[in-house]
């Protein structure tokens, strides 16, 4: 029997509207065909189109994922990781360089900040002592970080916020807010204290002291380039062009480590307490005699090179010199000595020797010069002159000596070792700023030259009261030769003449063809 589908459909039961209404949420009063909404029932049959529209997740995942991704240069293979080369060490001086201009663009345009704010000129220097203060506790809060975090994101990540809050002193016109992004650029403003460890970890142990040189004189180098240029083009232009340079060139330097700079895994990968991270850098520096003596040496020399530096002024801006504030500045030039000598010697003596034979030759050349300089400096302009020459070598020269030897102290720790270097050098800084200056203002430059004669003699008495090789707290266990023992063995005599010139003036020969030379043998 077939039945006609048509005819056997049972309609459906009448509904109420008022409970049908309460079920589909619809108003009562309205009817099926009411249009007073600009909706009917026929809408909802019309398919609604799936929305597109990126969730916050998903948005998070995209950045994530463009945030990790690398160029081919920069990516890193455990099996062939990426050789640390002499265009790399370059790279990373310039990185150097041009950040720690930050810290120093000011210094030169506080009158210009003054006016341009309407403020004094004792409140516009406020600014240059928040950004030192933030670089402070930049180097006590974040730069352990680096024990912990992958290099490259870490550095890139700080380079690129402390770009984007530059905008701000470029535009701002409030001088509270000029002074409080000036204080976390500061503290941002470590990556140059993150590069000096990555190259202790990447260089070889015997061209780790040339290596580090090229970083210490790239720093030097930003130093010097922002006093002198922030002074030139504040005098010419607007004093917010200092700025706008200093704005460019970090994004320049953010997009060259954003190509080349290589990913290196987590020196920590299992993860690290912050907190007992930090206590770390204070049991380190109290139980590593080796990074305490260095330490120590590091706070005295500081300490000479900042009351020097500061008290300069007040003597040759006197009679019998009554120089100007121009030929004042040009006194800072003398650092280009430091920048061009301070690699060659650092391949040519601090790479070949252990690293005290280094620091006990810087801290007597700067001794000397600081004797010549007290006794004639207050009568004969020589005396200043050789007094500049030799703190800056000396101290450079022991500097650089020092951290290649404090980065032998636990290579997983490397970060918090710098950090308690850093901080008991920053120590020095304050201590020979405020003291040099008291002193100076009861006796002259004799009494402040007297201070650093006595701050460099007992830093050489730290020096001798521990041997290179000793593992105690004092002694001279291990021998008195100065020729370093991890270096490795000469190269094949047959290597010609002008090839090993080259090798040895870039420093950089790598382990492949010493490998090739092993197989000639």
């Amino acid at each position: 029997m077939v039945v006609d589908k048509k005819k056997s459909r049972i309609p459906p039961p009448p509904t109420d509207p008022g409970i049908e209404g309460k079920r589909t949420g619809k108003d009562e009063s309205q009817s099926p065909t009411d249009t007073s909404s600009g909706m009917s029932d026929q809408d909802d049959d019309i398919p609604i189109p799936p929305d597109n529209t990126p969730t916050v997740t998903e948005e998070l995942n995209t950045l994530q994922r463009a945030w990790r991704w690398k160029p081919k240069p920069a990516r890193y293979d455990p099996e062939n990781p990426p050789k640390f080369t002499v265009w790399m060490n370059m790279l990373f001086g310039f990185a150097a360089c041009f950040t720690v201009s930050n810290l120093y663009y000011n210094q030169a345009i506080l009158n210009r900040i003054a006016e341009s704010f309407q403020v004094s000129f004792e409140k516009a220097s406020s600014v240059a002592t928040l950004m030192q203060a933030g670089y402070a506790s930049g180097l006590l809060l974040i730069c352990p970080l680096g024990d912990l975090f992958p290099r490259r994101p870490f550095i890139v990540g700080l380079i690129g916020f402390t770009a984007m809050m530059w905008i701000g002193l470029c535009l701002t016109t409030s001088f509270e807010a000029f002074s409080a992004i000036s204080f976390i650029c500061g503290a941002t403003t470590v990556t140059p204290q993150l590069m000096l460890p990555l190259v202790g970890d990447l260089a070889p142990a015997h061209r780790r002291a040339s290596s580090l040189a090229i970083v210490v004189s790239g720093l030097s180098l930003g130093v010097l380039v922002a006093r002198i240029l922030g002074g030139i083009m504040a005098n010419y232009t607007d004093w917010r062009n200092v700025y706008w340079f200093g704005l460019g060139v970090q994004f320049l330097v953010l997009i060259l480590l954003y190509i080349w700079m290589p990913d290196y895994p987590s020196k920590n990968p299992d993860g690290l307490n912050y907190f007992k991270m930090m206590w770390t850098i204070v049991h380190l520096l109290f139980t590593e005699p080796l990074l305490f003596q260095a330490s120590l040496v590091a706070f005295l020399m500081s300490a000479v090179f900042q009351s020097y530096w500061t008290t300069l002024s007040f003597l040759l801006s006197t009679p019998p010199y009554n120089y100007s504030n121009l030929v004042i500045g040009l006194f800072g030039l003398i650092g280009v000595i430091v920048i061009v000598t301070a690699p060659i010697y650092s391949r040519l003596v601090i790479d070949k020797v252990v690293p005290l034979f280094s620091a006990i030759l810087g801290l007597t050349i700067e001794l000397a010069g600081i004797i010549v300089g007290t006794c004639i400096g207050s009568f004969h302009v020589a005396g200043p002159v050789i007094q500049a020459i030799t703190v800056d070598v000396g101290a450079q020269f022991t500097q650089i000596a020092l951290r290649s030897d404090v980065y032998r102290i636990q290579p997983n720790a490397r970060n918090r070792v710098n950090t308690a270097y850093m901080v008991m050098a920053f120590a020095g800084q304050l201590t020979g700023t405020s003291v040099g200056n008291r002193l100076y203002a009861q006796g002259g430059w004799v009494y402040s030259g007297s201070l650093g004669i006595g701050f460099i003699g007992f830093a050489i008495i730290v020096c001798l009261a521990r041997g290179p090789r000793e593992t105690r707290w004092f002694g001279w266990s291990g021998g008195w030769a100065i020729r370093r023992d991890d270096l490795p063995p000469r190269k094949d005599q047959n290597v010609p003449p002008t090839e090993k010139a080259l090798e040895e003036a870039a420093g950089a020969v790598d382990d492949s063809s010493d490998t090739r030379q092993e197989r000639q043998r």
